[in-house]
């Protein structure tokens, strides 16, 4: 128990990664998120390093200046000691343009507790952004970011794996309300407090997202061994109701949902009515595909095919004040090893095509070697 406790320990942000993080130099890749300043300047993260995942992963982070068309070499790395690793990251722009950069570490591939970390930088648009020491806000792992609801309240949605330690060993203790909890800050990140969370009766949900729906109440969606799970919080979070399956559909893999500009919301899931390609192995984690829908999810439209090849997976979006999506997403994270770009419009989904001469798909970002 004491040498995992090393997990728990700040890791300085590498500000000048050398060539042992370059594409060059990885073996496989994956997980990825993406945020947008308000000047146009893209952000990226994913993690990578070791064979998979394991005790030598570490989180990588780039940007692109020229609207995703080139992307820089990895400009920040979060890289932990001895047997601690970094993954699951995520981007998040506050309300007051600050960047947060967050990530999880544990000893080992899971120690049965893990931990939120994170850093912010006020300034994103400076030519050498600056970030805040690490600090450790939870237990547990959050892979999607956080909103602000109306109230002004930030949510972040943390989940608490029900995983048996690797290697096996005593769990330490840990605070967690179910396995998809929500953590809030009520004074735009000065603090952090454990707020309420839902659980599967069949167990093992996670890497949940929530939306405030526009009578005011919370809808989380989780990720589950059946596809997308849903639950309900009609007080700001504090009590959810029995998490069920929603029907979306899925491989038991992420998923995106959020809130668009329009005040629509965007749905990214694999599509289960369409045919499998071909792929050794086989694999449900194929066409990627964004929806629409203007009635809070009581259904849904369009349906824009994003990437119908095999193992392509783990979308994460943003949109732009222009009201363009970019969907950031890996595929074959040992195979081709390809961080992937789309970015298309509103009128791209419901039309099911890329009809916006703005539109953009298969947009490469980042590839091993």
């Amino acid at each position: 128990m004491a040498e995992r406790s090393i997990a728990l320990e700040p890791v300085p942000i590498n500000t000048a990664p050398r060539s042992e993080y370059a594409s060059s130099n990885r073996t496989w890749q994956g997980i990825p998120g993406i945020e947008r300043s308000p000047d146009g300047r893209l952000w990226a993260v994913w993690y990578s390093g070791g064979k998979g995942e394991d005790h030598e992963n570490y989180v990588v982070l780039v940007t692109s200046d020229d609207d995703g068309d080139t992307w820089s070499s990895p400009r920040f790395v979060v890289d932990p000691p001895d047997h601690v690793r970094a993954f699951d990251s995520c981007l998040w722009h506050d309300p007051t343009n600050r960047l947060w950069w967050f990530w999880a570490q544990s000893y080992n591939k899971y120690d049965g507790r893990a931990g939120v970390w994170c850093t912010r930088c006020d300034e994103p648009s400076a030519d050498v952004p600056v970030w805040t020491p690490p600090g450790r806000i939870a237990d547990g792992v959050m892979m999607n970011r956080p909103i602000a609801l109306s109230t002004g309240d930030w949510l972040l949605p943390v989940a608490v794996w029900q995983y048996e330690p690797t290697p096996p060993a005593p769990v330490p203790p840990r605070t967690a309300i179910a396995e998809c909890d929500v953590l809030c800050s009520e004074d735009e990140g000065e603090t952090f407090a454990l707020r309420g969370g839902a659980d599967m009766p069949s167990g093992q949900s996670y890497e949940h997202m929530v939306v405030e729906r526009r009578d005011g109440a919370l809808w989380m969606l989780m990720r589950t061994a059946d596809g997308v799970g849903e639950s309900i919080s009609t007080d700001r979070g504090r009590t959810w109701s029995p998490g069920k399956d929603k029907g979306l559909g899925g491989p038991d893999s992420r998923f995106h949902i959020q809130r668009l500009r329009s005040g629509n919301l965007l749905l990214v899931n694999h599509d289960d009515s369409l045919p499998l390609p071909d792929a050794d192995p086989p694999t449900k984690r194929s066409n990627l595909t964004a929806w629409l829908s203007d009635d809070d999810g009581a259904t849904w439209q369009g349906g824009l095919l994003i990437d119908g090849r095999p193992h392509v997976s783990y979308p994460d979006a943003v949109q732009a004040e222009d009201g363009r999506i970019y969907i950031i997403y890996d595929r074959e994270r040992g195979g081709a090893k390809e961080i992937l770009l789309a970015v298309f419009r509103e009128d791209d989904v419901l039309a099911g095509e890329c009809v916006s001469p703005d539109s953009r798909l298969r947009v490469l970002v980042d590839k091993v070697g």
